[in-house]
């Protein structure tokens, strides 16, 4: 089968010619094409994902988890990781319990626990009654309980390098976030295996001129992912470009997207929370931001309106968060990968979308 396209992006270089796919993977780029339309990126990695479609994945079953990846399909997600926040032992393993694998469009990579192991100075909307203190055998029971591929912890609190060491042993991604660290405890954690900035600057110790925290430490090194929300409402245009020009190449787009992405303005779970979605911003009771209703599709957008090239923009939606989690399968397009595709037209909004070469979104 041929997308009809007029160009690929492979490898961040726009490749002129349509793309031939063949049983599930891509079997031809560059091809001659007299009226191709559209270019063929490599399909959306969200790796921070609580809900959408008015699914939360915190008490989500099959059907749910159905319902929100035939929606996140819609914004060009082919792959991504269901973050399930901190909540009491109990309603989080049953939450881990429910997690597809296997088969799921979009493709399920695991799933990403955010928390317990949080400060509770920079909990934002977590349940602080289900926050925990770093807990070896606590762990231990969490990545029994199912495919766990990325935790967020806060690598200040005390015993937090045993878990580390844990999770890296155990080929799960560490993910620094919710905390308040300063810049030597956040190097020491990147030292031991830590790779990735959950949310770069909200949640965490605010960067400042002679204390640079985690956020000054992260953009520093050559080593790091950062992960942004970028929605307009969680960064500055000002942040988010300063980020951008201190990383560009390590900034991966997350949405953070809560039950509300994909649907209406109203109340919506957010764990054990109500939250209140108005007008693209979701906030807790306090008045504090409770995830977003961001979709992928609009973070490359809103990345797009920052000056940033295309080929960077797409690349911060697909291979760096692709990269963040060991997939070099993913987030690509080249002849053998497997065909996980979204043409955009020439507005950069979504066309078709395709999983393992099957047409799953047309417009």
């Amino acid at each position: 089968m041929r997308l009809g396209v007029e160009a690929a992006l492979v490898d961040g270089v726009l490749v002129r010619g349509d793309v031939e796919v063949d049983e599930g993977r891509v079997a031809a780029i560059g091809l001659a094409s007299a009226a191709g339309r559209g270019i063929a990126v490599p399909g959306f990695i969200d790796l921070q994902v609580n809900g959408f479609g008015g699914i939360d994945f915190l008490d989500a079953d099959a059907e749910g988890y159905r319902r929100a990846g035939e929606a996140l399909l819609e914004t060009g997600v082919t792959a991504y990781l269901p973050t399930l926040i901190t909540t009491p032992e109990q309603q989080l393993l049953a939450a881990m319990a429910e997690v597809p694998n296997g088969d799921a469009r979009p493709r399920v990579l695991g799933m990403h626990l955010e928390g317990p192991f949080l400060s509770p100075n920079r909990l934002g909307t977590h349940e602080s009654s289900a926050r925990r203190d770093p807990d070896p055998a606590l762990l231990d029971r969490l990545l029994a309980a199912g495919p766990v591929r990325m935790m967020t912890l806060a690598p200040e609190l005390p015993g937090a390098e045993i878990l580390i060491d844990r999770l890296v042993e155990c080929g799960v991604v560490v993910s620094l976030g919710h905390t308040d660290a300063t810049a030597a405890e956040a190097n020491a954690a990147f030292d031991r295996g830590a790779r990735s900035v959950t949310h770069l600057f909200n949640a965490m110790r605010p960067f400042l001129h002679r204390d640079p925290g985690i956020v000054g430490a992260a953009l520093a090194r050559d080593d790091v992912i950062v992960m942004i929300i970028l929605d307009g409402i969680h960064l500055a245009p000002e942040t988010a470009k300063t980020a951008w020009r201190s990383a560009r190449g390590r900034v991966a787009l997350v949405t953070d997207a809560i039950t509300g992405a994909g649907a209406s303005d109203g109340l919506y779970s957010f764990g054990t929370l109500d939250v209140h979605v108005h007008e693209g911003t979701v906030r807790g009771p306090d008045g504090v931001l409770a995830g977003s209703v961001l979709t992928m599709n609009e973070a490359v957008k809103n990345l797009l309106e920052l000056d940033v090239p295309f080929e960077d923009a797409v690349e911060a939606a697909t291979t760096t968060p692709a990269r963040v989690l060991g997939e070099p399968e993913l987030g690509r397009i080249d002849v053998g990968l497997p065909a996980d595709v979204v043409v955009l037209n020439d507005r950069a909004e979504i066309d078709r979308v395709l999983v393992a070469g099957e047409v799953r979104v047309a417009a």
